[in-house]
């Protein structure tokens, strides 16, 4: 017999930042089995987001929605705040999926995952990379090497910071792209003043070995894919553009284009996360965020790898 919920989830979207604006809610806001209740503490975001998408349940603080009437969360509040508003929808038996990271510190982000299992509650992380047609269609290929470049533009930074806001996309998509195994990894960084400026990290799951880059001070705002393997090669540009390059045809052809006409929100993978998430919901699967863990726990290696370095030597871990 199914368990499935029936009719029209109520979903809680808490913190409604840039992210959020720019990612969830046109897919949350426009999805007609989804009742979303809004939570922030700015006033005059609530009041136009909630016009915008004409939602009528908000709300400036968690407790008002914490009522035991939630189907599921969704958390894009600022990283800092991850830890203790998700630890409070966990223990109310709320399922939850947040956006990365879990938390800005492996240990937190571990006693999470350690209540999200104990509760028998679902817990994702949103590495919305996994799910981006561009990179998802890559997947399974077992590639001999794989390399992401993901670089800005004047923009050095906190380690700690740099690193788990953005530095963990690099990290989770070489894990997702390398066959499944406990990775060998190798770290080298760059610090000027205290801000990180550049970072290397190697993976090795037995034959297959990953290396992804991030430049801060690079010349063009760029992220570049390419996974290769025996007798092919295939290069995605900005989760836009896919070359694929096969020996035994001996080509090298743009294979794939962005549709004008798709969001971005699917583009860059939102639409299907949310989508398996709150699929998730509706069958009553507990999902683990226990992989997600590993990608962060890596990540706490960068960053311990970027504070003992100073003026430019690197560091292998």
């Amino acid at each position: 017999m199914s368990t499935e919920r029936q009719g029209r989830l109520k979903v809680a979207m808490i913190g409604l930042g840039d992210i959020a604006e720019k990612a969830y809610l046109p897919v949350l806001g426009t999805r007609a089995d989804v009742e979303l209740a809004l939570v922030t503490r700015n006033t005059q975001t609530l009041q136009r987001l909630a016009r915008q998408y004409g939602v009528a349940r908000c709300t400036t603080t968690l407790d008002d929605v914490l009522d035991g009437d939630l189907d599921a969360a969704f958390v894009h509040a600022a990283t800092t705040a991850h830890a203790g508003i998700v630890e409070r929808l966990l223990s109310a038996g709320v399922p939850v999926l947040v956006d990365k990271p879990l938390a800005p510190r492996l240990h937190e982000a571990g006693r999470l995952v350690d209540l999200a299992e104990r509760q028998g509650v679902s817990l994702a992380v949103g590495f919305n990379r996994r799910f981006a047609p561009a990179y998802a269609d890559l997947a399974g290929l077992d590639p001999s090497v794989v390399l992401i470049e993901k670089n800005r533009v004047g923009l050095p930074g906190d380690p700690r910071q740099f690193v788990f806001d953005d530095f963990i996309h690099v990290v989770d998509t070489l894990r997702f792209l390398l066959p499944p195994g406990r990775e060998e990894v190798s770290v080298w960084c760059s610090v000027h003043d205290g801000l990180l400026a550049t970072v290397t990290v190697a993976l090795r799951v037995d034959d297959g070995t990953a290396f992804g880059v991030m430049h801060r001070l690079s010349g063009a705002e760029e992220e570049t894919l390419e996974v290769m393997g025996n007798g092919y090669k295939h290069r995605v540009r900005d989760l836009t553009e896919v070359w694929r390059s096969n020996a035994d045809r001996g080509d090298g052809v743009l294979r794939a284009r962005r549709d004008g006409w798709a969001a971005m929100a699917t583009v860059r993978g939102f639409t299907a996360m949310c989508d398996a998430f709150l699929s998730s919901v509706r069958s009553e699967e507990v999902l683990s965020a226990r992989d997600a863990l590993r990608t962060h726990e890596i990540c706490e290696q960068v960053v311990t790898a970027a504070e003992t370095v100073e003026g430019g030597s690197g560091q292998d871990r």
